[in-house]
């Protein structure tokens, strides 16, 4: 169905093709969504775990190789890259085209890894070697170039604020989501600052 879907979205608007087989397990993801309109390099690199969203024009450079924990979410036009010429087109000049990408000297390489219940806001851009924690929040626009912790708000290219633990406690005081939670350590660090708050 989904070879099907991606076949026709080619010649029409973008759509969510729902369901995915992550060509790196083989393992058919019931509940991903995917743009029908999201842009793949070196698929079999690329890690999908189930109930995923990555939404319209968004590309994925799964060359280095990208892992995608359950539940992330990625916003329209977002770029995730693992590998850059930059430094390289200088070094290598005319002979750049004839030398394959794995021995391509000055390329920037380095794999990216989205950890679970991560957002990743629209038109942001992740770059080679970084690794972005559970439960983030990467904000519309944002420039990921170093690691981001577990918990994170990252704006534009820092982190800023309270943690995400922080802002879902707010949450949790007009309605108990411990059912549905993503992540048992955050629920219990939530559950230990509301116990912390009723003593004081």
């Amino acid at each position: 169905m989904s070879i099907m879907a991606n076949f026709i979205a080619s010649w029409g608007k973008p759509f969510m093709v729902y369901g995915y087989c992550d060509p790196h397990t083989g393992v058919f993801r019931k509940y991903t969504r995917m743009s029908s309109k999201v842009t793949i390099m070196n698929k079999h690199n690329l890690s999908v775990a189930d109930h995923v969203w990555i939404w319209h024009y968004s590309i994925i450079d799964a060359t280095e190789g990208i892992t995608i924990e359950e539940g992330a979410q990625i916003g329209a036009w977002v770029g995730i890259f693992t590998h850059g010429s930059e430094n390289s087109i200088r070094l290598l000049g005319k002979e750049f085209i004839n030398i394959s990408n794995k021995e391509r000297k000055g390329y920037t390489r380095g794999k990216v890894k989205i950890g679970a219940y991560t957002f990743v806001g629209a038109r942001s851009t992740i770059l080679p070697g970084c690794t972005i924690g559970k439960g983030c929040i990467i904000a519309a626009g944002s420039i990921v170039s170093k690691d981001v912790p577990d918990f994170s708000i990252y704006v534009g290219n820092k982190i800023v604020g309270k943690s995400t633990i922080e802002k879902d406690l707010i949450f949790f005081k007009s309605y108990d989501f411990s059912d549905t939670y993503y992540n048992e350590e955050a629920l219990r660090l939530i559950d230990k600052m509301k116990n912390n708050e009723n003593i004081s």
